[in-house]
């Protein structure tokens, strides 16, 4: 089967390279002709884990092309992705400029008949705007919704083994294609699910929001929990064995980012005080997470008398979670400004991250190639993606690469009596 995707994102780019892996014959779009250069090179333009492998198979295959020529790519397939971009704008707005801009391509250079697929996340009712341009067509153009349910960090392998498959239309046909496209990729127990666009639009804002939600909950019970004496590991684990409960997204830290939570609940407050209709426990997640972002910080004044001039201060980790290089909306980056404004000298570390860093601090800050180095003459660390490297290391070497052994973990990926015993002051949140 002949596929087109347009973008080459997240979504746009694991689609394309798990669709060609399954022996379609797939061309991805995109107008930034750097990234068009890059990926038919066999380089991505972003870290994915198995990402590379499956791009560069798929180019070897010759399954897998990329074009900035738009109208060949909506000429040459009958299935047409769209995974375009749907950034917020100062209000919490979802902008849908570029999938406008796409869905006028397609109607404007459509051949035959043709399924129009949204992956991109869109806000609740975007459906209708959509079929009302595509109906401009000389030729049947059905739009079915089908939002992505994949992780950062494990985005192939969610696209290989997806949990369910959510489909919103109303062509019967057009479902049957997408049905027998998925299929390959699905074992006995996960479900396809058909329903209406409205209910698939729907269904990606509130399953994204509710575990944002869950996050910033444990992230208020931790803040209590310090204030009253209690340990929020403890009082986890009683959660936890709760089977209506379980343990997923209930890791108190210091707070979400990335591309998806932050934009979706702020794009779903949107949408709701557009229906006159008040989301008072989101708009609290909300306001609760950007609190959250900065705890450690405020944790760090507070032991430095509320003056930080002149110190250095070390950062473990700035991608907003471990196995990917997005710093978008990460706390890594609210906490670097802060301390800046606070006139610290900062330095940092990160597997992979700090390119994208460097993009928005400059010679700011300080790169190190190791989480060591980065350590040297150090006042204060802070922990703030939980990479596996950073679970179990040289405490011993730290502590003799810092002028002052203090470390705050924003994670709570180590035990206060380990850390105390080797002579460190500790911070966690909400032990």
């Amino acid at each position: 089967m002949n596929i087109t995707v347009f973008g080459t994102g997240y979504v746009g780019l694991v689609a394309g390279v798990c669709f060609a892996d399954a022996g379609h014959h797939v061309i991805c779009a995109d107008i930034d002709k750097n990234k068009i250069e890059k990926l038919n090179k066999g380089t991505p333009t972003f870290f994915e884990p198995g990402l590379e492998d499956y791009l560069k198979k798929g180019l070897k295959k010759k399954t897998l092309t990329f074009t900035t020529q738009l109208e060949e790519a909506v000429y040459k397939s009958k299935i047409i992705f769209i995974a375009v971009g749907t950034p917020q704008d100062p209000n919490g707005k979802a902008d849908l400029t570029y999938i406008f801009n796409v869905v006028g391509t397609i109607v404007d250079n459509a051949n035959e008949e043709k399924t129009i697929i949204m992956k991109s996340t869109v806000p609740v009712g975007t459906h209708k705007k959509i079929e009302k341009l595509l109906k401009k067509s000389k030729f049947p153009l059905h739009y079915v919704s089908n939002p992505e349910f994949l992780r950062e960090g494990k985005a192939v392998e969610d696209f290989l083994k997806p949990e369910r498959v959510v489909l919103g239309g109303t062509h019967k046909a057009s479902i049957e294609t997408l049905k027998g496209l998925y299929k390959p990729f699905l074992s006995l127990d996960r479900p396809i699910l058909t329903m209406t666009q409205a209910s698939a639009e729907m269904a990606k804002y509130a399953c994204n929001t509710y575990l944002a939600t869950r996050i910033s909950f444990i992230n208020e019970m931790a803040n209590l929990s310090e204030r009253l004496g209690a340990n929020i590991k403890d009082v986890k684990k009683v959660m936890t064995h709760d089977k209506r409960i379980g343990h997923r997204f209930l890791y108190p830290g210091v707070g979400y980012g990335g591309s998806c939570f932050p934009k979706d609940v702020s794009a779903l407050i949107h949408t709701a005080d557009e229906s006159d209709c008040d989301l008072k426990i989101l708009k609290a997640t909300h306001q609760t997470n950007e609190a959250q972002k900065l705890i450690l910080f405020y944790k760090v004044l507070k032991y430095f008398l509320g003056e930080l001039k002149g110190k250095k201060i070390t950062l473990w980790g700035i991608s907003f979670k471990p196995h990917t290089d997005d710093i978008r909306e990460a706390p890594s980056v609210v906490i670097i400004q802060k301390l800046l404004k606070e006139k610290a000298h900062v330095s940092t570390y990160d597997p992979i991250a700090q390119d994208n860093l460097k993009k928005d601090f400059g010679d700011c800050i300080e790169y190190a190639n190791d989480p060591y180095e980065a350590l040297h003459n150090s006042e204060a660390l802070l922990i703030l993606t939980e990479w596996n490297e950073f679970r179990t290391p040289d405490f011993s070497l730290m502590k003799e690469k810092m002028k002052n052994p203090a470390l705050f973990d924003g994670r709570n990926i180590y035990e206060r009596k380990t850390i105390e015993k080797c002579g460190f002051y500790y911070e966690g949140i909400g032990t």
